[in-house]
């Protein structure tokens, strides 16, 4: 679906009226209510449109998941031109500074309500038509449930705390004005909201839509399983967590369950991991069930409905890209993937090498994890694959603070047609929002908390199995591999002893190298009740590395989320409550 967002544009700035803090404000140049009522095709429009709106989520300030969950967790460095260059990601990185009115929080939380009034116009407008009007009305009505819910989960984690307008009081302004953040029975009725889009979803959605990009059966159905695994650790007022739900773990292993049962047919692993972060492989790989559509020259302004969010993450590597250098992989991170004499993680002395002013020396003497060269650009490796490309040191703009070390997934090859660089850097590739292999590290995580770790064993060996086989593109020219990889399976009783809390080890290991740099790190460790202690290590290590870390410090009770924006409180008028801590 690269192209559902040529249709309908006139008909967007209708929806923006649903923006939260614009409310009240008439549209110009709407579509009077009588000429929509009844008309599938330009409902349909709608939907597009709120499709449409999905890559505006990604825009710099607003809902990337590199400034959310990597840049706030030990997997990346901000990047930039130093600390000022962005001081709000600063502040967000190392917890220092933040309060209620830090810059780049409340656009998020504008841009996430202006999506959900898309989704709300979009299923009021499809409610009014009848199936001999709309055969696949109830389809549509769950592609717009599906994204609502999306947006929703992301606010969630964010803000933990947010006011639910849904669409059977989006269009009263009394009702969304009396809409209070913290429901009276707690935070597991937006969560059970969040849960019934994505099972409405579950239930009405195709397999297999005849156009590509839409929401899929399967999208919804792991959508529903990360939710209620989210759920399932529950947490207290002051974020810690308490306990945890078996119910809810059985709940999602039914949808997970699900989902593996169609290994083959419909989903599966790429034979190479390379192939998830190509945009040759856009909407062609069984292992996507979900991504988000970018396009370049479709006829839209600006060039299409290019990646916005990423555009700063390009090295600053004159002529191949003009700007910006952030989004630093982090020397905690390129140790994680550094493998022992047996090919496995060295999980208690992995951060005891240092590769500060020392990368011959640290590349030469170390075997790394595969899925090291897939996801860090260092200096004199090739760049995405391309041996006769070798990145250059002179790509990075303050490596004395930030090092030399980019984050590759999201960058292209600077030839590739898919890029835009009128000055910051934009590419068309899509952005891969759940991937096959987190459905099977999800499942080994609930099989590992319901005691049935043995059978985890075999899902995790099934990653590391699809890691040790792509190296095809790791090489140079003459056929050398780019770096000594050594990666082994985990065999019980011969190079460990597969325990639960082993088996946990493992499993919260393979998560950070499988999905390093994609924002899920810091959100992992949110669920795990891991950030407190994860957190304050990595700052008591980095300290001795750089001294833009002295005043960081992770706090119990606060920093699990963010600060509820002062200009929405303001909104409000009070009626949004504070996080603790700010």
């Amino acid at each position: 679906m690269k192209n559902i967002y040529k249709l309908f544009i006139a008909v967007i700035c209708v929806i923006l009226t649903g923006c939260n803090g614009y409310l009240e404000i008439n549209p110009k140049g709407a579509i009077a209510d009588g000429l929509i009522t009844g008309n599938s095709e330009l409902v349909d429009g709608f939907v597009t449109a709120a499709y449409a709106y999905v890559p505006n989520l990604g825009y710099a300030e607003s809902h990337n998941p590199w400034m959310h969950g990597s840049i706030r967790s030990d997997d990346t460095y901000k990047g930039g031109g130093g600390i000022s260059d962005q001081l709000p990601w600063h502040e967000f990185e190392t917890f220092a500074a933040v309060t209620a009115n830090t810059g780049n929080n409340d656009g998020p939380w504008y841009r996430g309500y202006c999506a959900v009034s898309r989704c709300n116009t979009a299923i009021n407008l499809l409610r009014g038509l009848e199936l001999s009007e709309m055969p696949e009305r109830d389809i549509r009505i769950a592609e717009m449930r599906f994204l609502r819910g999306a947006v929703y989960f992301n606010m969630k984690l964010f803000w933990r705390y947010i006011p639910w307008i849904g669409d059977e009081i989006s269009n009263n302004m009394e009702e969304v004005l009396a809409t209070p953040n913290v429901p009276e029975d707690g935070e597991m009725s937006l969560w059970k909201n969040i849960l019934d889009d994505f099972e409405y979803a579950a239930q009405n959605l195709e397999i297999t839509p005849k156009d590509k990009g839409r929401i899929t059966r399967i999208a919804a159905k792991a959508m529903a399983a990360k939710t209620l695994l989210f759920m399932a650790y529950e947490q207290d007022d002051r974020h810690q967590f308490t306990s945890l739900n078996r119910q809810r773990l059985e709940n999602a292993l039914q949808y997970l369950n699900e989902i593996t049962a169609m290994e083959g047919d419909v989903v599966t692993l790429c034979e190479d991991f390379a192939d998830n972060f190509l945009p040759e492989y856009d909407n062609a790989t069984k292992e996507s069930i979900w991504e988000v559509q970018y396009s370049i020259a479709d006829g839209t302004n600006n060039g299409g409905r290019i990646n916005w969010g990423d555009e700063l993450n390009a090295p600053w590597w004159v002529p191949h890209f003009s700007c910006c250098d952030f989004h630093k992989v982090s020397f905690n991170l390129a140790n994680a993937f550094r493998t022992d004499v047996n090919g496995l993680p060295l999980f208690d002395t992995f951060n005891e090498a240092e590769l500060k002013n020392n990368y011959s020396d640290y590349f030469n003497r170390n075997t790394f994890d595969p899925r090291f060269s897939h996801t860090v650009a260092v200096p004199g490796h090739p760049f995405k694959y391309d041996a006769t490309l070798p990145y250059d040191s002179t790509g990075s703009r303050d490596p004395a603070i930030y090092g030399y070390m980019n984050s590759l997934k999201e960058q292209v090859h600077p030839d590739c047609d898919c890029v835009l660089k009128p000055f910051y850097v934009q590419n068309s590739m899509n952005k891969r929002n759940i991937r096959y292999a987190e459905v099977l590290l999800w499942k080994a995580e609930v099989l590992i908390q319901l005691d049935r770790y043995q059978e985890a064993l075999p899902i995790i060996n099934k990653i590391r199995k699809r890691a040790s086989e792509s190296m095809a593109r790791l090489k140079w020219d003459d056929g050398a591999p780019v770096l000594n990889y050594k990666i082994s399976l985990y065999e019980d009783g011969i190079n460990c002893t597969w325990t639960k809390d082993f088996a946990w080890k493992v499993l919260q290991w393979e998560n950070r190298l499988e999905t390093a740099c994609e924002g899920r790190r810091f959100f992992d460790l949110l669920r795990w009740g891991a950030l407190e202690k994860t957190m304050n290590d990595y700052f008591a290590k980095e300290r001795t590395r750089y001294n833009w870390m002295n005043n960081a410090h992770f706090s119990a009770g606060r920093d699990e989320y963010k600060p509820i924006p002062q200009a929405q409180i303001n909104w409000s008028k009070g009626l949004y409550k504070q996080n603790p801590g700010y």
